[in-house]
């Protein structure tokens, strides 16, 4: 349908009319609308027959025998082609900036960032932060806690954190714990954290004498995750909510099995990498997502991934429904990915 020929300029024109309808009103698009919205330059007689073609080839479905036209999935995803980004207003853009500049951590920016897509999209905000191979050690923090436990905190300089609360066999002082901390802190700060931790083996063995008590107690501690690498992503989702009032031709647990793909992390994580490619700054659209999940069919994905300073890859995404407003959204996901990128930490 769509080629060279004069008849697959006018099919591409009227299927675009057909699913910027849908949009709008959520509800099956006959051929006299879409003669009023062309000012009447064709019949409706003459839409139906383009419509019939346009349905033949898989473009639209017809919901029952005397409703008018719902664009498919394959519609959706040749009117997407079309889309350009709408720009946000300025007034939008500085909310962004200022909301990402309260956020210290890349943790309350990950999760500031989801928070942000659903509040300018109404649909799902999704935004994660993927640590890079080769995390280097800017400094660890230790709290003692009740019961033989420890609170490890460690920070990279790609600026994520990780928070552990460990177990021990037996009682250390917060003395002893400071002198592990600030031992760890001198002589490794700014090494790779795998190489780290090499290296406190290494040292444990030949330096047993020197080093006795707090070799041991560090040696434990990395033992039991001290200095590894951090291979979680850290994502946070907002919005779910949103989806519960749309038509999305789910059966009750069908919509149920949706919500619990949702909530799973691992789910999410594989939603991203399956289709943002990392760090390439590209704006991505995947309309049908049902190679993830069957649920996700009628659902699309809008986003971004970018590679930061320090090797951490960040992805912000928006999910939501294949009749989205699919220049706003992209507008907002590209808003972000900029803020993200120019507001420092």
């Amino acid at each position: 349908m769509f080629t060279d020929a004069p008849s697959g300029g006018r099919a591409q024109d009227i299927l675009q009319a057909i699913v910027r309808e849908y949009i709008e009103t959520g509800e099956p698009v006959g051929s006299k609308t879409i003669a009023r919205r062309r000012g009447n330059t064709l019949s409706p007689a003459s839409i139906r027959n383009v419509m019939a073609d346009l349905a033949t080839e898989g473009y639209l479905s017809q919901p029952h025998t005397s409703a008018g036209r719902v664009p498919t999935v394959k519609a959706f995803r040749k009117y997407v082609k079309s889309v350009a980004a709408a720009r946000l207003s300025s007034a939008e853009a500085h909310r962004i900036s200022a909301a990402l500049s309260e956020a210290y951590s890349v943790e309350a920016r990950v999760e500031r960032s989801s928070h942000i897509l659903t509040e300018l999209t109404r649909n799902v905000g999704i935004a994660a932060a993927v640590p890079g191979t080769g995390q280097v050690l800017d400094q660890i923090e230790l709290v003692p806690l009740a019961d033989r436990r420890i609170l490890m905190i460690v920070a990279t300089r790609d600026h994520m954190v990780q928070n552990r609360v460990v177990l021990l066999d037996e009682i250390v002082s917060p003395e002893e714990l400071a002198s592990i901390r600030n031992y760890v802190n001198r002589n490794f700060s700014g090494w790779r954290l795998g190489e780290a931790r090499r290296e406190v083996l290494r040292r444990m063995a030949e330096d047993w004498a020197q080093y006795d008590v707090v070799m041991r107690r560090l040696t434990v501690l990395c033992r039991k995750g001290l200095l590894d690498e951090q291979d979680r992503p850290e994502v946070h989702m907002e919005g779910t909510s949103n989806l519960l009032g749309l038509d999305l031709h789910l059966t009750r647990e069908k919509m149920r099995e949706l919500m619990r793909a949702l909530e799973e992390k691992k789910r999410l994580i594989e939603l991203l990498d399956r289709f943002l490619e990392d760090g390439s700054g590209e704006l991505a659209v995947q309309v049908g997502l049902e190679e993830v999940h069957p649920a996700m069919n009628e659902l699309a994905l809008i986003g971004i991934a970018y590679r930061m300073p320090g090797g951490l890859t960040a992805k912000v995404a928006v999910l939501g429904p294949l009749r989205m407003h699919y220049g706003r959204v992209m507008s907002a996901v590209l808003e972000l990915g900029r803020a993200l990128e120019t507001v420092e930490l």
